[in-house]
């Protein structure tokens, strides 16, 4: 199928941009990266009647250390996050998903604050804003707001964002040498959607963990965190043991079935994961920032 016939736009400033979203004159959609859209409007599923381009908002491309967080512009494309030095040095749990998600031709275009703002429950950045507890920047004509990570995906392909905002910015703390990451993710091929996975993140405070957050992905409408695990991880040492019971609060954690694997297997993976990921965040050779 072919596009519905569409108003084209192109803004020149994230100003420009904020009133073109803010008209009621017509339904309107974003477009950056497009790889997600794009297909969409391709087989009418959504059919906006203007589209608005931000591609060349050069302020929206930022990526730098402010305050001891990472600031991440909205329009940072994928393959930016998997190779920018900076990136690995002081958020290496995002450098680790970003080779996760699809394929080369679809990181060189595809953008961070493109998908946060989709929100597709299998997303990899997602889950990995909500372990690193990250805040977005939301504007509107009416002013600015930040909202952080676990308040802002809301359901199936649903955020906190209004119909007139637009995604700025996100940003994460700075890691630091006590901090540790882990990523595990299950896909049928590379480059597929994830049949279940998580993005995990914590503190090291000698032989135990602090500040642990599990985001499992794949597996609901959005991506959650596993809270008891967590808890259960900052019990103690890392042992088997509490890993084991880590991973049989999972039980208690709602699973959908999906046209590709079933609750039952898409459960048993993310225990795989949570298993896996525990046990890295457990070992400072493998999982420290260094």
């Amino acid at each position: 199928m072919k596009l519905a016939d569409v108003e084209y736009v192109r803004a020149d400033t994230v100003e420009h941009a904020l009133a073109l979203i803010a008209a009621q004159d017509a339904e309107t959609r974003v477009l950056a990266g497009g790889q997600s859209l794009m297909p969409l409007l391709a087989m009418r599923l959504a059919a906006p009647a203007r589209l608005v381009d931000i591609n060349r908002l050069a302020e929206l491309e930022r990526l730098e250390v402010v305050d001891g967080r990472l600031v991440i512009g909205a329009l940072v494309r994928h393959h930016r996050i998997a190779t920018d030095p900076l990136v690995a040095r002081v958020a290496p749990l995002l450098a680790r998903a970003a080779p996760h998600v699809a394929h080369p031709a679809i990181r060189n275009r595809g953008t961070f604050g493109g998908s946060l703002a989709h929100a597709d429950p299998a997303s990899e950045f997602p889950a990995c804003t909500l372990a690193l507890n990250a805040e977005m920047t939301l504007a509107s004509m009416s002013g600015r707001r930040t909202v952080r990570a676990d308040a802002f995906f809301e359901g199936l392909y649903q955020t906190a964002a209004r119909p007139d905002e637009l995604l700025l910015e996100v940003s994460v703390p700075v890691a630091t040498e006590a901090s540790r990451f882990a990523f595990v993710e299950f896909s049928r091929r590379n480059g597929d959607y994830a049949l279940a996975g998580i993005a995990a993140a914590a503190t090291a405070d000698g032989d135990r963990l602090t500040g642990v957050r599990l985001a499992l992905f794949g597996i609901g409408d959005t991506p959650v965190l596993a809270s008891e695990a967590a808890a259960i991880l900052e019990s103690g040492p890392v042992t088997d043991a509490l890993v084991k019971q880590a991973v049989a609060t999972l039980d208690g954690i709602e699973v959908r079935d999906s046209a590709t694997a079933g609750e039952r297997y898409r459960r048993h993976l993310a225990r795989v994961a949570l298993k896996r990921a525990a046990l890295a965040l457990a070992r400072p050779e493998a999982a420290s920032c260094r």
